[in-house]
C-alpha cells in the first residue's frame, strides 16, 4: 500500500509478492490434495505443506542455515516454551527425541537425552525418584542435556534438576506456575511444555537423501506381546519380565545397533549407534561398570537380532539374566544354546526397532 501511494512498485517487490501469492495458494492446493487422498499413505505425488515457525540461528553446525518448520495442518503448538533462551536446531531435535521416549508411558518417567539418544531413562514413584535413577545411568553424558518428564512438572522436581546438573532444555506436558518461578533463577534454561505426550506421534518421517526423500511411516506400532516367545528352557521370572518390557520400550529410541541393559525400571548401560552389535554390548558394559552400577542381575534388550553368539556370551560375562530381542538370525539356535549354557532367559519378539 505504501509503495502504491508513492506512485510506484518496484520489481524486487513485486517478485517477493508474487512468490508469497503462489507459496499461498500452493499451501491451500496442497491442503486439498492431502485431504482427498488422505486414505492413499503414499500418493504418486507427495504435497507437504509447513508453515515457518521460527528462524533459527544456525543448524547442525554454525555454518549451516535452519529454520523450523510446523505442519498447516497442526491444531496448536506442539511446543510451547515457557522461558528461556531461544531453542536451536539441535534443541529442538532433541526435544523431540526425548518426548518420543516417554510415550505411552503412564508411571512417572524421566528421559535425559543427548545428541539424540537418550542416555538414561527411568521410572518412579515420584518425577524426583524417576530422575535420580535415570541421571545415575549415566551423569556425565547427561550435562547439558535435554530432560523431559511424562507428569505435569512441579517446583521440587525442577529445582532438583536444576541444583544437581546444568540442561539445556526441560520439558514436561505441563508446568505448574511455581515451577515457572524456578525456573526464572536460570534465565537461559529453555522449560517447554508439549502436548504430544499422551499418544505417540502421527504421521510420516522425512529423511532427505540425495536427489529425493525417503518417507515411512512412524515407528508407533504398538508392543504385542502375544507374539513374543520364549526361546530358551528357563522362561523369564517376573520381575524379569517386568524390566523386559521396559527396555524393550526403550531401545527402539535408541540408535541402531542399540544395546540397553536394564535393572528395576531404570537404564544402567546403553549402547549405541555401533556398526558393530557385539561393540554395542560392550559399551552398555563399560559404561555400567563406569558408573558402579554392575552389582545385581540385569536384563537386556537388543533392537535387531544377534547375527552371531558372540553378542550374548558379551552380555553373559556382564552378568545379564534375560534378554528380549527380535530374533530372525540364521544363528538363531546359536545363540540359544549359548543362554541355555548360562541359564539366561530370552524372549523374541518377532519386531525389530532400527533407528538410523
Amino acid at each position: 500500500i505504501k509503495h502504491l501511494k508513492q506512485g510506484s512498485v518496484d520489481e524486487a517487490l513485486r517478485k517477493d509478492l508474487a512468490a508469497k501469492a503462489f507459496r499461498i495458494t500452493a499451501a491451500y492446493d496442497s491442503a486439498i490434495a492431502q485431504y482427498l487422498t488422505n486414505q492413499e499413505e503414499f500418493p504418486e505425488r507427495l504435497s507437504l505443506s509447513y508453515e515457518r515457525a521460527q528462524t533459527l540461528r544456525y543448524g547442525e553446525n554454525p555454518h549451516q542455515a535452519a529454520a523450523f518448520y510446523e505442519a498447516s495442518s497442526s491444531p496448536k503448538k506442539a511446543l510451547r516454551q515457557l522461558q528461556g533462551k531461544e531453542l536451536s536446531y539441535n534443541n529442538i531435535a532433541d526435544t523431540s527425541a526425548a518426548i518420543g521416549c516417554l510415550q505411552g508411558l503412564r508411571e512417572p518417567a524421566c528421559a535425559i537425552v543427548k545428541h539424540a539418544n537418550p542416555c538414561g531413562m527411568a521410572i518412579g514413584s515420584s518425577l524426583i525418584e524417576a530422575y535420580e535413577r535415570a541421571f545415575r545411568a549415566d551423569p556425565t553424558s547427561a550435562f547439558g542435556g535435554i530432560v523431559a518428564f511424562n507428569h505435569e512438572l512441579d517446583a521440587p522436581a525442577l529445582k532438583h534438576v536444576l541444583d544437581n546438573q546444568f540442561a539445556e532444555v526441560v520439558v514436561a506436558p505441563a508446568v505448574t506456575s511455581d515451577a515457572i518461578g524456578i525456573a526464572k533463577t536460570k534465565k537461559n534454561l529453555r522449560l517447554i511444555a508439549a502436548n504430544q505426550f499422551d499418544s505417540p506421534m502421527a504421521g510420516l518421517t522425512v529423511k532427505s537423501v540425495e536427489n529425493g526423500l525417503l518417507v515411512q511411516q512412524l515407528d508407533t506400532q504398538p508392543i504385542r506381546e502375544s507374539e513374543w516367545l520364549t526361546v530358551t528352557n528357563r522362561p523369564p521370572s517376573p520381575k524379569e519380565l517386568t524390566d523386559l518390557r521396559f527396555a524393550w520400550r526403550v531401545v527402539k529410541h535408541v540408535k541402531s545397533n542399540a544395546i540397553v541393559f536394564v535393572r528395576d525400571g531404570a537404564t544402567i548401560g546403553i549402547g549405541a549407534g555401533q556398526p558393530n552389535r557385539v561393540v554395542s554390548v560392550r559399551i552398555a558394559a563399560m559404561r555400567m561398570e563406569e558408573e558402579d552400577l554392575g552389582e545385581g542381575a540385569f536384563v537386556l534388550a537388543s533392537d535387531a537380532f544377534f547375527p552371531f553368539p558372540d553378542g550374548v556370551e558379551t552380555a553373559a560375562e556382564a552378568g545379564v539374566t534375560a534378554v528380549i530381542q527380535p530374533g530372525g538370525s540364521i544363528r538363531d539356535n546359536e545363540v540359544i544354546a549359548v543362554c541355555n549354557e548360562r541359564n539366561i532367559a530370552m524372549i523374541t519378539t518377532n519386531m525389530r526397532h532400527f533407528n538410523h
